[in-house]
């Protein structure tokens, strides 16, 4: 899931929908609520349909693959949304070394406002740089 979350961060979040993720680099509205958010329900959406394909077809993949997705999404609201930009103020004092390293691979992936010459598009694997003092 890592790197299919990597590969749609670069390729279609800073790509050609960006302007679905464009107010996560950079605020442009008052709102809790981000245009970026649109990521998350679709891929809710998509894990549902491949629950309800295992539970009403034969198509057993359906529920590992309806798993791995929820299980990301998951993951992702509690270290990124939760951890990382504190949209609810849990885990703020979490700084054992693979915090502050997530941390500031996620920090540099900010200071590129645009769509364009961006890094760290990971969120659980990020380059072993940022684990350095």
């Amino acid at each position: 899931m890592e790197f299919m979350a990597w590969f749609t961060h670069k390729y279609i979040m800073h790509g050609f929908l960006w302007r679905l993720h464009k107010d996560h680099h950079h605020k442009d509205h008052d709102s809790w609520f981000e245009r970026n958010d649109a990521f998350f329900i679709f891929y809710a959406v998509v894990s549902i349909g491949f629950f309800l394909l295992w539970r009403y077809t034969s198509f057993w993949p359906g529920l590992p693959i309806g798993l791995g997705i929820f299980a990301y999404g998951l993951s992702y609201f509690l270290v990124h949304d939760i951890f990382i930009h504190q949209r609810f103020k849990l885990f703020r004092n979490a700084n054992n070394w693979y915090a502050k390293g997530v941390r500031r691979a996620h920090k540099m992936h900010h200071k590129h406002l645009g769509k364009n010459h961006g890094e760290c598009f990971g969120m659980l694997f990020v380059p072993f740089k940022y684990f350095k003092k």
